[in-house]
């Protein structure tokens, strides 16, 4: 398709995808990543080169259900043309299911107040066929009393650098959390929710690892309250494999309500 030429515009998006075929969500050189497919769809639509900024990086093999991006194209086409035409074009482990058009001043990463990440855990004897890609199987019962202990520490402002994947480079590792909870969704499933102004590199994937140490009774809730404390990443557990993790939804304070499909502001 033709580009059109008329004022830049800035189109925000809403995604839907499974990550297990794909890189992460940024290009790189000699892998298929989401953002590459992305981007590579938008431009057969509204030609010329179109970069998409996104809320955040997601890794390897981790899903989404309201990561947020926006781009600016000089399209006459409105946002539900784009809409659906991009959704027809896309392979379907990616899915658009929201666009709307947002002021110039609007940006993805930066404008967000905070993000919700879920991270899923089948705990049963039998792993699943059906969810292999989507959940962390982990055999031996999980107790939950002491997971919620640390969970409940964890709220408010703390130093996360027990927490952060290597190579990471940020100007703070402090990051303020809105909520840390699991939930018993039901006799098999557990889900671990997690809100915060921000996240380390592999912070909720390393969190989740020492949590289930402690739900096997390997650590106690008084020495992962010591981890936190002493922000020394060797003291912590395992990364949690990145399959069972989650990008729920992106918050800002533009939005009206809250929703985790369309990235509602944080209540």
């Amino acid at each position: 398709m033709n580009p059109d030429y008329g004022p830049k515009r800035n189109f925000k998006a809403v995604l839907e995808y499974d990550g297990s075929h794909y890189h992460g969500w940024q290009r790189q050189q000699g892998v298929l990543t989401i953002q590459e497919v992305l981007e590579s769809q938008l431009e057969v639509m509204l030609g010329g080169s179109i970069g998409v900024r996104a809320s955040g990086r997601t890794d390897a093999g981790v899903h989404a259900r309201g990561q947020v991006v926006n781009f600016y194209s000089r399209t006459q086409l409105q946002p539900g043309d784009i809409h659906r035409g991009l959704n027809s074009l896309l392979p379907p482990d990616i899915v658009v299911l929201h666009m709307e058009e947002v002021p110039d001043s609007f940006h993805a990463r930066f404008s967000a107040l905070s993000k919700t990440y879920e991270y899923h855990i089948l705990n049963r004897s039998v792993p699943s066929a059906l969810e292999r890609s989507f959940a962390w199987h982990i055999r031996s019962t999980l107790h939950l009393p002491p997971m919620l202990a640390c969970l409940n520490s964890l709220k408010g402002l703390h130093d996360f650098t027990a927490f952060m994947g290597a190579g990471s480079s940020v100007n703070s590792t402090e990051r303020h959390v809105y909520r840390a909870d699991v939930e018993g969704r039901d006799r098999d499933h557990l889900v671990f929710v997690f809100e915060a102004n921000g996240f380390l590199r592999h912070m909720v994937r390393n969190l989740v690892g020492t949590l289930v140490e402690v739900g096997k009774g390997k650590r106690t809730p008084e020495e992962f309250y010591g981890i936190l404390a002493g922000r020394d990443r060797r003291r912590a557990g395992m990364t949690a494999p990145a399959h069972g993790l989650y990008l729920m939804a992106v918050h800002y304070e533009s939005d009206e309500g809250s929703s985790s499909i369309q990235g509602g502001k944080r209540t």
